[in-house]
């Protein structure tokens, strides 16, 4: 009974809102009403930041509105390192309401005697992977290179891209390990060649043939290895 009586304050008050939007109230009047305090703060597209780094970001003070201007707190979201795109909304009577887009990692990479998460370019994120816990491959060296490789494998073929365990550069190519197997490719490569590699990969599957690593450097062919180069 309690809660129902609580959803119903909670419709009146968004009629209440709805009302006043009506009538034409300018959004400096709107402000000044505390009818339209910001109660409340929901955030979603948050999967590595800490919520209350968020929050803390946004600077409101005790008489903020939900009317207030976006832009100042867009702004402030943008500049989080991590943080990529940023979006506020309202919900009247008290409530904004946060989109965001985060960087994402590609890679598990050792920085400072740790493993870090990086981005596409190999740069380290503000992202603790002990709190989210990827699952994601280990860079072990090439740096940015390897890190625009492994984002390229992620868009042009998510399920290789689970697969990796490693990846690493070797001169000018990038190696990814997949099940103790390893992959090779050059560093620019294109949803070509990733889907010659996948498909001479699941050939020898079908046959029960083994093999130690798979070359796709080469245009227009594979090299299958039984044993590593």
């Amino acid at each position: 009974m309690a809660e129902r009586r609580l959803t119903k304050w909670r419709r009146a008050l968004a009629l209440a809102g709805a009302v006043l939007l009506s009538l034409g109230l300018s959004p400096y009047l709107l402000r000044q009403l505390e009818f339209f305090r910001v109660r409340r703060v929901e955030i979603s597209g948050l999967h590595y930041l800490e919520a209350s780094r968020i929050v803390a970001a946004l600077k409101l003070s005790r008489t903020a509105s939900v009317f207030d201007d976006p832009d100042p707190l867009e702004r402030r979201i943008r500049a989080l390192p991590g943080v990529m795109e940023a979006d506020v909304g309202r919900r009247v009577p008290g409530t904004l309401s946060l989109t965001l887009r985060e960087a994402a990692p590609v890679a598990l990479a050792p920085a400072g005697g740790r493993l870090a998460l990086v981005d596409s370019a190999g740069a380290v994120l503000p992202f603790d992977p002990l709190e989210s816990a990827p699952d994601l491959p280990v860079l072990i060296g090439g740096g940015a290179s390897v890190a625009g490789a492994l984002s390229r494998a992620r868009d042009y073929d998510p399920s290789l891209f689970a697969r990796i365990d490693a990846a690493w550069r070797v001169g000018p190519d990038v190696v990814f390990e997949v099940g103790g197997r390893r992959l090779w490719f050059g560093a620019e490569l294109t949803a070509e060649d990733i889907r010659a590699v996948t498909a001479v990969e699941q050939a020898l599957a079908r046959q029960g043939r083994s093999f130690e690593e798979l070359d796709g450097r080469f245009t227009g062919q594979v090299i299958v290895r039984r044993s590593r180069a």
